[in-house]
């Protein structure tokens, strides 16, 4: 289960649903073989509905978004036929470029309310397929425990005074590496890259990193075992975050929970978060963030962090579930 599904869980938990999960694989209440993205058959119609059983609200998370399993869209979407669903889109297809030319996805019903994490999606869903839908973006615990700077620290090997730039992604075309790269240079600062590479992009990262010691750039890679999101927070000088393509992008968010300048790329719904009030530095021009580093300014940071709580903390989250069930005919609330 995604951590957004895991919090979604949490919040209709909150508001009074008794929440059974279902998946293809991995940790579910419920296992349906052909559920799972990497599968080509789909799941057997029968078992579908099996699991549907008793179920007075369906959440369906991204599967009927993009069809990278079309059989499982396809038989989900036949079993929800007239019956009360929550779709959440994640990513649609027109998005992607293998999925551009598909033209009947993601399907819908009278019966379904569409909810997508940001408004240029929302725009794109009415203009493309003519569907309304609610924008509910993605959501954290604004509270959630710091991490621990020392000893995260001690772990990768970087001492007090070494500059760290931390960049929570993969490593594939979008998420901007050699952007990441290029600014940790610049900055003098050892790069962390925590993410593997995916898509094809492995021989490009390794080309990339090969030419570290000639920049005299140190790089790590991924987290060591026993620490977690929290502490690589913790243990970074500022974030990097250049990608050129996002849903979301929940380093925005996570970066001002832990308190940490981030220097971000220009991909377009970046643009729709920093319109919420988000101060951040850009990632092709290192020298407002050096400046900061040599300076930090705290308030800066506390401003972030207070943006953060006033549009996505996890009772944001509640209400918003809250209003559009109320708002929905059909649909339990």
């Amino acid at each position: 289960m995604s951590v957004e599904a895991e919090k979604w869980r949490g919040s209709l938990a909150r508001l009074g649903f008794n929440v059974v999960t279902i998946a293809g694989e991995g940790r579910a209440d419920i296992i349906v073989p052909g559920l799972g993205i990497d599968e080509h058959t789909g799941p057997d119609p029968d078992d579908v509905m099996g699991a549907l059983t008793g179920i007075d609200l369906t959440v369906v998370e991204n599967l009927c978004s993009l069809p990278l399993n079309r059989p499982a869209l396809d038989v989900v979407a036949d079993a929800l036929a007239d019956r009360p669903a929550l779709l959440h889109h994640h990513d649609l297809p027109w998005q992607r470029e293998r999925f551009a030319s598909i033209v009947d996805v993601p399907p819908d019903d009278p019966m379904w309310a569409h909810v997508t994490i940001n408004d240029r999606s929302r725009a794109e869903l009415r203009q493309r397929r003519g569907i309304d839908a609610t924008t509910i973006r993605n959501a954290f615990d604004i509270d959630a425990p710091r991490g621990d700077r020392d000893r995260s620290r001690a772990a990768l090997g970087v001492d007090a005074r070494e500059r760290l730039l931390l960049q929570p992604t993969r490593a594939i075309a979008r998420k901007g590496v050699p952007a990441g790269i290029a600014l940790a240079a610049a900055l003098g600062a050892t790069y962390w890259l925590l993410g593997p590479a995916e898509d094809g992009y492995g021989p490009e990262l390794d080309r990339l990193l090969a030419d570290a010691p000639r920049r005299r750039l140190r790089v790590l890679r991924h987290l060591p075992a026993g620490l977690s999101m929290a502490d690589a927070y913790a243990a970074s000088d500022a974030v990097a975050f250049p990608s050129s393509w996002e849903g979301f992008g929940n380093p925005t968010v996570e970066s001002a929970i832990h308190h940490r300048p981030l220097a971000i790329g220009p991909y377009p719904v970046a643009e729709e978060l920093r319109a919420l009030g988000f101060q951040w530095f850009p990632s092709d021009d290192p020298a407002p963030l050096a400046a900061f580093l040599e300076q930090p300014d705290e308030a800066l940071l506390d401003h972030n962090r207070d943006v953060a709580r006033r549009h996505f903390s996890l009772a944001t989250l509640d209400r918003s579930l809250a209003e559009l069930l109320d708002r929905r005919r059909g649909l339990p609330s």
